[in-house]
C-alpha cells in the first residue's frame, strides 16, 4: 500500500519536529525517523493501529507522547494527524482534535 500524509498532518509533523529541536536536534531526528518507520509500517500491514476514536479511523502511537491517525481508503493510507497524546486527553482539545481529522478527510 501507498501512504500519504494529509497537508494538516505534514504540518504536525513538522512543528512537532521544530518543537523538539528548540532543546535538541539530535532528538528531533530521532523522533522523525520513528514517524517514518511507523509509517513505514503501516504501508504493510494498514490494520496495525487500533480503531480510533473518530469513526473510520485508527490510531497507532509512535511513541508514547504521539498519536498517528489515519485512514485506509482502498489501496491508500492516508495519515490524517499527528497529535500529542497529552492534547487529546483534554475535552477542549480532543474535540479540536476532531474537527482537524475531519477536515483532513475532507481534502485528503
Amino acid at each position: 500500500m501507498k501512504v500519504f500524509w494529509a497537508s494538516v498532518a505534514e504540518q504536525d509533523r513538522a512543528d512537532i519536529i521544530e518543537h523538539i529541536s528548540q532543546d535538541s536536534r539530535l532528538a528531533a531526528i530521532r523522533m522523525d525517523a520513528l514517524f517514518a518507520e511507523a509509517t513505514g509500517r503501516l504501508a504493510n500491514h494498514p490494520h496495525l493501529g487500533k480503531a480510533g476514536q473518530i469513526p473510520g479511523t485508527r490510531e497507532l502511537i509512535p511513541h508514547e507522547s504521539y498519536r498517528l491517525v489515519y485512514e485506509v481508503r482502498g489501496e491508500i493510507v492516508w495519515i490524517l494527524a499527528l497529535v500529542a497524546q497529552r492534547l487529546c486527553t483534554v475535552f477542549v482539545h480532543r474535540d479540536t482534535c476532531h474537527d482537524r481529522c475531519y477536515a483532513a478527510r475532507a481534502v485528503g
